[in-house]
């Protein structure tokens, strides 16, 4: 088995003259939160579509939890999810309807029992029978959560799983995480504009620029070698500098 939940080779992909990912080479660890940050336009967006298969490389090679997804995708999507507040599901159907459909499309043998589990688990109980499009922005967050975990996947991609929280509720939605990934081994690649969550759940951050990995480490290695504070004053560097001076930081 690869120690690599993901491993990338030169992955890039143009949409007619515009190259949105550019000859990326990554590798994330098997059993580890990784982050993937960069400002709007970096990539990130479409470095995960490919990651899951929705869009097809240009050219390079892309391998998911050891299995080639270009020609071989179908023996891996049942253990991988995807889970992003911003992707809105069917408003009429309530959450329960939703959760079951999702729960038909992995083939889960036991599909009641966990909506049940993951109600309790990310207290859904007071909303579940109610349509998705009557809920509040935190609860559909939640939502998109329990959705991404229908199927407990081995390979979790996040975009923002906290976005319109509280601080008491995101904090409690990070500790379910980092629970979730220490008792089940599973890998997550979380892409987050809240550095604090970053620092608080990643053991490694992929930084991201007009379509290429710019930088990576610990976040606590990155604040270092950018001479820093804090991981959000690295990110801020990054997004703001061209990349001779990104070389010149970081070389310092």
């Amino acid at each position: 088995m690869s120690t690599f939940a993901i491993r990338t080779e030169s992955l890039t992909k143009t949409f007619d003259d515009v190259t949105a990912v550019n000859a990326i080479s990554i590798e994330v660890t098997a059993g580890t939160i990784t982050a993937l940050l960069g400002g709007n336009g970096a990539g990130k967006t479409t470095t995960i579509a490919m990651l899951l298969g929705l869009l097809k490389p240009t050219s390079g090679k892309i391998e998911v939890l050891g299995e080639d997804m270009v020609r071989s995708r179908h023996r891996v999507l049942g253990r991988m999810n995807f889970g992003s507040p911003y992707v809105d599901l069917p408003k009429r159907l309530t959450v329960r309807e939703n959760l079951r459909v999702f729960a038909g499309l992995y083939g889960l043998r036991h599909p009641r029992d966990r909506i049940e589990e993951l109600s309790t688990a990310l207290a859904l109980e007071e909303f579940i029978d109610r349509p998705t499009g009557q809920l509040s922005s935190g609860q559909r967050t939640r939502v998109a959560l329990a959705k991404a975990l229908i199927n407990a996947p081995s390979l979790l991609l996040l975009d923002e799983p906290t976005a319109s929280l509280d601080p008491d509720t995101g904090d409690w939605i990070r500790s379910y995480l980092e629970e979730y990934a220490r008792e089940t081994g599973a890998t997550i690649l979380l892409a987050s504009h809240n550095m604090h969550e970053v620092d608080r759940l990643c053991s490694d951050v992929l930084m991201m620029k007009q379509g290429q990995v710019v930088d990576r480490g610990p976040p606590a290695g990155l604040v270092k070698k950018y001479g820093r504070k804090t991981l959000e004053q690295v990110f801020l560097d990054i997004a703001r500098r061209d990349d001779d001076e990104i070389d010149r930081s970081a070389a310092q």
